[in-house]
């Protein structure tokens, strides 16, 4: 059981190496009800605090709390958990524990394996593989420890595998223990990023490759553990949300920041499977993660989390009951648009436009709001983000109706007029293409006697001038659906184009014509005597500031 378990876990680290974006309402999809203000939740019993002292052999106590076992002595060379009293004397498979020893190494003191146990003793020894669990390691050097580590990595699987099966209600004292376990394990300073170390300014995270966790193997379990904890039927929430609470929840979404892609799915199915489970946290994590936002916006522009971050409230704004609360409007306007501000938006693009069009499928009135504040961040020299904007734009307009549309429609088609001439390909290519929605064509030709004058002169200077032979084409056959739509309006866009170019053109003549005069009269007219006197004046005064220097000088 426990080698199919280890068989699972490296299937799942091998496919989250390379994570692909999940359907937001897969895991569960959570809805939003129950949100009101979460109950006072005492602090968590077992703090992660670290033992001091002399470590010679890299291993580390487990945090202080109920049940933690005694510091370990100064000549010891391994920290050990204090014995909870004799569980049985099974002889065969049996899972050892780290023991005091003075001499140069350690030596194992078998614990007995769960199934050879009766079930009333099982619960007694899970406690004791927690307490063994407690210790941590030095992943950085891999000549450490290896048989204490393969120990740890046996223990951990085992209780996965007692989690998995179900044998009976967790206690409160088990609860206690857990929660010592796992913040020993998974709560930690995060090392600073490898750009950060040499000092790099143009960093870019699409090609640069994230530095790994070297403590994943014991990590991966630890995740598995705590996933296969909350999904249980045996944890009861009410009592469970004591120690999962608020504090452990904020140091749960501090991880969200590793590099690790592998540890960021685990967080993201976990925090998900924690929304669905704790309905009295889901305002405090919807706020968490709202200050998270808040700071890579404003201030950071540096997470390594956002686009799981973003999958997690795409799954949340689905199971939105309706109408929409103010607060869920107010999340979308003060977060989820100034997200397209961040020069790497790029990288979350795909999670964020999911969520933002969640939002106008759910209210076809926020249409308005989420077009104006597209364009407000609209790039003005980064083309590619230019690209995503109008793929955003596209699904935005095929969930707005008329009535929004109208509303919007003339700072959209003239920022829409600008990309049409964009010298960027890709931007005059992607705007072209809207115009294969059917949905925008519909709304476009109900109000075309507006957008049609704010485009046309973007695609008369298109089929003149555009170096892309693909855009030529696109232009003509947008001009060409236009003319079949309305030829009386059209042939009026065109005379009135063709009046404002020779207008334009007149201009230019007579500012040209300008010029010309006013270089003829400054080339004819000889140097007025003022000129000239105080030319003369000026170098009268020169004359007698060099006199004076060479009086000093002698």
């Amino acid at each position: 059981m426990i080698n199919k378990l280890s068989k699972r876990l490296s299937i799942r680290t091998k496919q989250a190496a390379k994570p692909e974006p999940h359907e937001p309402g897969s895991a569960g999809a959570p809805t939003s009800g129950g949100g009101g203000a979460a109950a006072p939740t005492p602090a968590p019993a077992a703090a992660a605090t670290p033992a001091t002292g002399p470590n010679p052999r890299g291993v580390t106590a487990p945090a202080t709390g109920a049940r933690a076992p005694p510091a370990p002595s100064r000549t010891s060379n391994v920290a050990t958990p204090a014995p909870a009293g004799r569980v049985g004397q099974g002889k065969d498979k049996m899972s050892p524990t780290l023991t005091l020893n003075n001499g140069p190494g350690p030596f194992f003191e078998p614990l007995p394996a769960f199934r050879d146990l009766p079930s009333a003793d099982r619960q007694n020894l899970f406690i004791k593989k927690l307490n063994l669990c407690c210790y941590t390691f030095d992943f950085t050097d891999p000549t450490k420890n290896v048989k204490e580590k393969e120990t740890k990595r046996q223990t951990l699987l085992e209780l996965v595998e007692y989690v998995t099966s179900g044998t009976g209600k967790f206690t409160e004292a088990v609860f206690e223990d857990i929660t010592k376990m796992l913040v020993t394990n998974l709560f930690r300073t995060l090392p600073p990023s490898s750009h950060e170390n040499t000092g790099t300014e143009n960093f870019d995270p699409e090609e640069e490759e994230p530095t790994m966790e070297p403590a994943w193997p014991h990590l991966q379990i630890v995740y598995e553990f705590l996933l296969r904890y909350i999904v249980s039927s045996e944890t009861d929430a009410k009592l469970a949300k004591r120690y999962i609470d608020h504090s452990f929840v904020l140091r749960l979404l501090d991880l969200f920041d590793s590099e690790d892609p592998r540890e960021r799915e685990y967080l993201k199915t976990i925090l998900h499977r924690i929304y669905g489970k704790f309905m009295v946290h889901r305002p405090f994590i919807r706020k968490a993660i709202n200050n998270i936002f808040y700071r890579f916006i404003f201030e950071t522009e540096k997470h390594n989390g956002i686009a799981e971050l973003l999958e997690i409230l795409g799954s949340i704004i689905n199971g939105f009951a309706l109408p929409l609360k103010e607060e869920h409007k107010l999340f979308l306007v003060r977060a989820l648009i100034p997200l397209h501000k961040p020069k790497c938006v790029s990288m979350y693009h795909q999670q964020l436009s999911y969520c933002i069009t969640q939002f106008v499928e759910k209210d076809f009135k926020l249409a308005d709001t989420v077009i104006r504040g597209l364009l407000k961040y609209w790039p003005v020299t980064n083309s590619q983000k230019e690209v995503l904007f109008l793929g955003e734009l596209e699904e935005v307009l095929e969930a707005t109706q008329a009535a929004e549309f109208q509303r919007c429609m003339v700072p959209l088609f003239r920022q829409i007029g600008r990309c049409l001439n964009s010298a960027h390909f890709q931007v005059a290519e992607r705007a072209l293409f809207l115009w294969n929605n059917d949905h925008i064509v519909s709304l476009v030709a109900q109000n075309r006697q507006v957008v049609l004058p704010l485009i046309f002169s973007a695609l008369e200077r298109n089929t003149r001038s555009h170096w892309n032979q693909a855009v030529h084409g696109l232009t003509l056959n947008v001009r060409k659906m236009f003319l079949e739509m309305d030829q009386d309006l059209f042939q009026e866009c065109q005379r009135k184009f063709q009046e404002d170019e020779a207008k334009a053109k007149d201009l230019e003549e007579k500012r040209e014509s300008t010029w010309t005069r006013l270089e003829a009269a400054a080339t004819s007219r000889p140097l007025s005597s003022e000129a000239m006197l105080g030319s003369q004046g000026l170098n009268n005064n020169l004359a007698y500031g060099n006199r004076a220097m060479d009086g000093e000088s002698q």
